[in-house]
């Protein structure tokens, strides 16, 4: 079986990526059944992995908030 974290180091993952090593990582760490030590090296790889969809979020929200600013789209109203 194939390591999702086995990537190649300049392949930065997509957010759909991300998220779903953190449902996998997630689902790992509510089974209970590895050792503290590796459970340890989930999470911090769930944290690492959470930041950078964080940053992707903001980046794009960001974008969107460009496009409204310069008038080439029109805000949603609610």
């Amino acid at each position: 079986m194939s390591d999702k974290r086995e990537q190649a180091p300049d392949k930065t993952p997509s957010f759909d990526e991300i998220l779903a090593e953190l449902r996998q990582i997630v689902e790992t760490l509510e089974r209970g059944e590895l050792p503290l030590e590796r459970s340890l090296g989930e999470f911090e790889r769930g944290v690492s992995l959470s930041r950078r969809g964080q940053h992707i979020l903001d980046e794009a929200e960001q974008r969107v908030e460009v496009l409204m600013r310069d008038g080439t789209t029109q805000p949603l109203e609610p």
